[in-house]
C-alpha cells in the first residue's frame, strides 16, 4: 500500500494569455506535475495525494475547462498554448526542472511543452497520447473526428459520446454509456463537454509532433500505455509514438484512465519506473 500525503493543499489562480488558470499544490520535494485534457485536477487528486508524501505535486484545470477561464471561450485550446500555460505554471511554482505526467489530451500537451521548453522538465510520461496522425489511416480518423464534432454539436450529446467511443474502441455496455452522457448534467459539465468538442478535440487530435526535437531533448521521454489498453486507438498512437522514439512504451495498471481508477497501483508503477526520490 502507498503512502498517502495528509498536506494541506495550497490553491491559486494564475492569469496567462486570454486565460486564468486555476491549480493546486500539495506535498513537499521533488516536483511532480500531473495534467489531462479535458479532464481537470479533480480527476487526479487520488494520485497526487498519493505522490504527495514525499513530492511536491502541481495539478490544474486545462484553460477553458472547469475553474480554468478563458477570455473567449470560442477560441480553440491547442497543445501549444496548453504547453505554455504548463511553462508558465512551472515558472510561478519554482520547484523544478519537473516531472511531467500528461495523460490522453494531457500527454499531448506534455509532449508539446517537452518541445518549446526542455529546460523546465527532466522527465515527461506521455500516457496514451491521441497522436492520430502518426498513424496510417490518419485521413480516415480524421473525418471520423469531425463526425463526432458535428454530432455534438447539432445536439446528439448521446450519439457524439458512442462515436468517440467507437472510434476510441473503447467498449462500455449500453446502459453505463447512457448513465455517463445521457442523464443530467450540471451547467459546467454541458460547458466543459462543448469546449472539448468544439475548441480542443480537433486541434489535440490534428498535432503532429516533432519526432527529431523529442529525440535530442535533454529530457527524459516515457511514453506510457494501460495495461489493459489492448486493441484501443490509444494504445495504437503511444506504440507508434514509442516506435517512432526509439524507445520501448512503460506499462501503467490499468486502461485509459488508470491513474483515476487504480490510483495506488498506478503510483506503485510511477515510483519504479519513472519519479526521482
Amino acid at each position: 500500500m502507498s503512502q498517502t500525503s495528509t498536506a494541506p493543499v495550497t490553491t491559486g489562480t494564475l492569469g496567462v494569455p486570454d486565460a486564468r488558470l486555476y491549480y493546486e499544490v500539495r506535498g513537499t520535494g521533488p516536483l511532480v506535475l500531473l495534467v489531462g485534457a479535458p479532464m481537470d485536477a479533480q480527476a487526479f487528486e487520488p494520485l497526487a495525494t498519493l505522490l504527495a508524501a514525499d513530492h511536491t505535486v502541481l495539478t490544474t484545470d486545462p484553460r477553458g475547462i472547469n475553474r480554468s477561464q478563458v477570455d473567449d471561450p470560442d477560441r480553440d485550446s491547442t497543445p501549444e498554448m496548453r504547453a505554455d500555460d504548463l511553462a508558465r505554471l512551472l515558472t510561478h511554482v519554482d520547484a523544478g526542472p519537473a516531472t511531467v505526467l500528461g495523460s490522453s489530451g494531457g500527454a499531448v500537451s506534455v509532449l508539446a511543452l517537452a518541445q518549446a521548453r526542455p529546460e523546465l522538465v527532466h522527465t515527461v510520461i506521455a500516457h496514451e497520447p491521441p497522436l492520430s496522425e502518426l498513424l496510417d489511416d490518419r485521413a480516415e480518423l480524421r473525418a471520423k473526428t469531425e463526425d463526432i464534432i458535428a454530432a455534438h454539436l447539432a445536439g446528439d450529446v448521446l450519439g457524439a459520446a458512442r462515436k468517440f467511443l467507437e472510434v476510441a474502441n473503447i467498449v462500455l455496455p449500453d446502459e453505463v454509456i447512457e448513465q455517463m452522457f445521457g442523464g443530467e448534467r450540471t451547467p459546467q459539465q454541458i460547458a466543459d463537454d462543448h469546449f472539448q468538442y468544439a475548441h480542443m478535440l480537433r486541434p489535440t487530435t490534428r498535432w503532429a509532433p516533432d519526432i527529431a526535437a523529442l529525440r535530442s531533448a535533454p529530457a527524459r521521454i516515457v511514453v506510457g500505455i494501460g495495461e489493459q489498453s489492448g486493441g484501443q486507438l490509444c494504445e495504437r498512437t503511444s506504440i507508434a509514438l514509442a516506435t517512432a522514439l526509439g524507445i520501448e512504451p512503460t506499462l501503467f495498471p490499468g486502461d485509459h484512465i488508470g491513474f483515476a481508477e487504480v490510483p495506488d497501483r498506478f503510483a506503485q508503477r510511477l515510483r519504479a519506473a519513472v519519479l526521482v526520490r
